[in-house]
């Protein structure tokens, strides 16, 4: 079920509904209406998946369980959790890539290789609620969690709908006990919940679904422009991931806001870092924090020799762009990544920039923006790798940015209207957030006085309505 879809605008109310109004009394009623609209959520795009699911969060669960009975074999169990989860995720997300380029190397070796045919579907959002049965079964482990015996209150924990098929991942540390203690309602938060929402649904259908439109037309898979008409579209590319995958951030935190529940920051305003090691303290936050905990730290972190802090960084970088998709694209934009963070680990710079850019000021200084302008360029170069098919593509994509016989040709002359008010629009998504970048989100600080917060809501509605693009599935959905 999709966020920008009718069917969750109906399904959002009646799930608030009964949830403070028929089952608050009861937190186990409470919770079995959260896992059951959790899967009626889920199982909206095909039902079968929901096996996987619910296989996945019985055995993580029994399996930690059994680690408060029995001391002796907890590490035994704790690997077969990780094969049975990882296994889900190996089989279904990368089993015909693995498949595929082992068919290649032994054809390449003189062997005669045929790959299995074998049609896979990939589960949406199998990454993340995989991520958080892991990040469950590593902190029982650790002992840093008790094991729950509430098999309901854990399926909610694993199965929260506003953030099961795109995240953020949350962590069984901070997540699970909310569903173990009663919920009030706070009207505050509520409020302040729907503006989140509000803002991460203008992101979602204004800004990324029409620059979809954009993308599509200038760097396309069967599109050939050259020079500035590439560099226009992989800017256009850049405002479509963060308009796409910040919105339903936004969409999923201002959601379970309404229920009482609290998730995670995923973005903090990442096009205002400084370098690109303040972007990747600020973009997808949630990712970025699991493999840190839980791959680079237990590597070493940074109390080993540099070179080793090399190796951590590199293969944190590698398994993040890894998990984005079963494709050497996202291994190679993971590697490229870790190459632009390298000099700033190197030079201990990699956590210079803890707060926000002009943070007593409202402009930039001619320094921060001269940084913010560099980094946006690392990623510009690097957008390529992340959004072509293959490798190949990639190459002709950069190619064709240093290429500027062609000049700046449109090749969207009917869509060029549209152009411009989607170019409008980025720019008041970018004002909105500079004016409230030491906020939690785009409209956490508004005038104070009724009618004009009012006239903002509406004009809002207003652009969204008029001005949403066609409706396009999360990118992110695919991860």
């Amino acid at each position: 079920m999709l966020f920008s879809s009718i069917p969750f605008f109906v399904f959002l109310p009646v799930v608030w509904v009964l949830y403070w109004f028929v089952t608050q009394r009861s937190l186990r009623l409470q919770n079995v209406l959260v896992v059951t609209a959790s899967y009626v959520f889920y199982g909206w795009w095909d039902w079968r998946f929901l096996i996987l699911i619910v296989c996945s969060t019985v055995w993580a669960w029994a399996l930690a369980l059994a680690d408060e009975r029995w001391e002796r074999g907890r590490k035994a169990r704790m690997t077969l959790s990780f094969v049975l989860n990882l296994g889900l995720l190996g089989v279904f997300k990368y089993f015909n890539f693995f498949a595929q380029e082992a068919v290649a190397l032994l054809n390449a070796m003189g062997f005669q290789a045929h790959p299995p045919t074998v049609n896979i579907i990939l589960p949406v959002g199998i990454s993340f609620y995989t991520f958080q049965t892991l990040s469950y079964t590593i902190d029982v482990y650790r002992k840093q969690l008790a094991p729950t015996r509430n098999l309901v209150a854990f399926a909610a924990y694993v199965s929260f709908f506003p953030q099961l098929v795109a995240g953020p991942i949350e962590r069984a540390t901070t997540l699970l006990p909310q569903f173990l203690v009663r919920r009030t309602f706070d009207y505050a938060q509520a409020v302040d919940g729907c503006r989140q929402m509000l803002w991460g649904f203008f992101k979602k259908m204004v800004i990324a679904d029409n620059c979809a439109v954009m993308v599509e037309a200038l760097v396309g898979d069967s599109v050939a422009t050259p020079g500035l008409a590439k560099w226009l579209g992989m800017s256009c590319f850049a405002f479509q991931v963060y308009g796409d995958f910040s919105g339903y951030s936004d969409i999923a935190i201002g959601c379970s806001r309404l229920f009482g529940i609290h998730l995670r920051r995923n973005f903090a305003f990442p096009y205002f870092s400084r370098n690109i090691a303040e972007f990747w303290q600020r973009w997808h936050m949630s990712l970025m924090t699991w493999f840190r905990d839980y791959l680079y730290i237990p590597l070493g972190g940074n109390r080993v020799p540099k070179a080793k802090q090399v190796r951590n960084t590199f293969i944190v970088f590698l398994f993040s762009g890894l998990w984005h998709g079963a494709n050497w694209t996202y291994i190679l934009f993971g590697l490229v990544q870790g190459v632009f963070f390298l000099p700033f680990m190197l030079m201990g710079a990699h956590r210079k920039y803890k707060d926000i850019v002009a943070v007593d000021r409202f402009l930039p200084s001619l320094k921060e923006l001269l940084l913010m302008l560099s980094t946006a360029m690392l990623l510009m170069l690097s957008w390529p790798v992340f959004r072509a098919p293959n490798i190949t593509e990639t190459c002709r994509w950069l190619k064709q940015m240093f290429t500027f016989a062609g000049g700046f040709t449109f090749v969207f002359p009917d869509a060029c209207g549209e152009f411009w008010n989607t170019a409008g629009f980025v720019a008041l998504l970018l004002g909105v957030e500079w004016v409230n970048r030491r906020e939690q989100h785009g409209l956490a600080r508004l005038p104070r006085r009724r009618p004009v917060r009012l006239f903002i809501y509406w004009g809002i509605v207003y652009v969204i309505a008029k001005h949403c693009g066609a409706q396009q599935v999360f990118i992110y959905f695919q991860f």
